[in-house]
């Protein structure tokens, strides 16, 4: 096994572990998420916690997914197709972040 197949494969467990926690809480869990936790409990009952979860939940799988072929293509073809996974992660991970909690929900408000 290589360093590219291990890297790989511990961040797929990890996002298919944070993944089911959204999936298994639903609403509770988007106190999980950077962010939504700060704001006022008021704050929070303008916005759709299921949809943030869900949300939350699909990204997950979805970089888990990401991993999972990294890992494959890292254990056929080069341990440094790893380093492309990653970089794929990245590019979907610095798309979703937004600096202001109203930009980074607004699409949830009820």
């Amino acid at each position: 096994m290589n360093i590219g197949v291990a890297a790989c494969g511990l961040a797929m467990l990890l996002f298919i572990a944070f993944g089911a926690v959204f999936a298994l809480l639903k609403g509770r869990a988007a106190m999980l998420i950077s962010g939504f936790n700060t704001l006022s409990a008021i704050e929070r009952e303008q916005y759709d916690t299921d949809a943030v979860a869900r949300d939350m939940r699909n990204s997950c799988f979805q970089w888990a997914a990401i991993m999972a072929l990294g890992c494959l293509a890292s254990y056929l073809l080069s341990p440094y197709l790893a380093i492309a996974a990653y970089v794929v992660w990245l590019v979907l991970f610095f798309r979703d972040v937004r600096s202001n909690p109203s930009d980074a929900f607004g699409k949830y408000r009820r």
